[in-house]
């Protein structure tokens, strides 16, 4: 097994190839604009490191969010390209699922949250790194701040509103070497990995306008 893993769907650009033993090569950069410009340079260093070329990989895996529709498409599209390049799986896991299993708390249950921006978050509960309790969601922080209460909280989100999660543990990012390692885990298990679809969880902040009138050629 090799598997390249990547996850746009934070500001975080984040890869890393996996050998079914271990992380073998990582890479990560946080630049909420730059994903498009990052991702694929970073894929070739995490090659380089593992002195490997892309036609070794045996599958893909990447974070499917939720996350901001610009920047997650970029490690979706990538994906995909990848895996009908080398005619290899490619695999989706929640983004957040990868800050749950790199986080640095001692017994659940815990929130993760990453910034959805607007002042909201994106977030879910999880009873321990393995294990989430709840779907996927976004909120306003001050909504969601009983159903939190008392619990430690994981994530860049989480830090941005202290008021709504007091006690804040690291990881800051998702990193792609977690998403690998979660990944290799749970085929090991003989579990099914979900596709590769992306989690909006709202609609993109490009829109038609209102009203639009279209011109025809008479």
């Amino acid at each position: 097994m090799l598997l390249l893993a990547l996850d746009t769907a934070t500001p975080a650009v984040t890869v890393a190839l996996h050998d079914g033993e271990a992380v073998i090569a990582s890479s990560g950069q946080v630049d909420a604009r730059r994903h498009g410009e990052l991702l694929l340079p970073a894929v070739d260093r995490v090659l380089a490191e593992a002195g490997v070329k892309l036609d070794a990989v045996t599958g893909i895996v990447t974070g499917v969010g939720p996350g901001p529709y610009t920047g997650l498409r970029v490690g979706l599209m990538t994906a995909d390209t990848f895996g009908l390049a080398l005619g290899v799986p490619v695999y989706g896991l929640c983004t957040l699922d990868g800050l749950a299993y790199a986080a640095d708390v001692e017994k659940g249950p815990f929130v993760v949250a990453t910034d959805a921006r607007r002042k909201e978050v994106y977030w879910a509960t999880y009873a321990d790194s393995r294990t989430r309790l709840t779907d996927p969601a976004v909120d306003r922080p001050a909504d969601i701040a009983e159903q939190v209460a008392g619990m430690p909280a994981v994530g860049a989100g989480a830090m941005l509103y202290p008021g709504t999660f007091p006690v804040v543990h690291e990881p800051e990012h998702v990193s792609a070497a977690a998403l690998a390692s979660l990944a290799v885990e749970r085929l090991a298990a003989g579990e099914e990995l979900p596709a590769p679809r992306p989690l909006y969880l709202r609609r993109p902040d490009a829109q038609v306008p209102k009203n639009y009138k279209v011109v025809t050629p008479k």
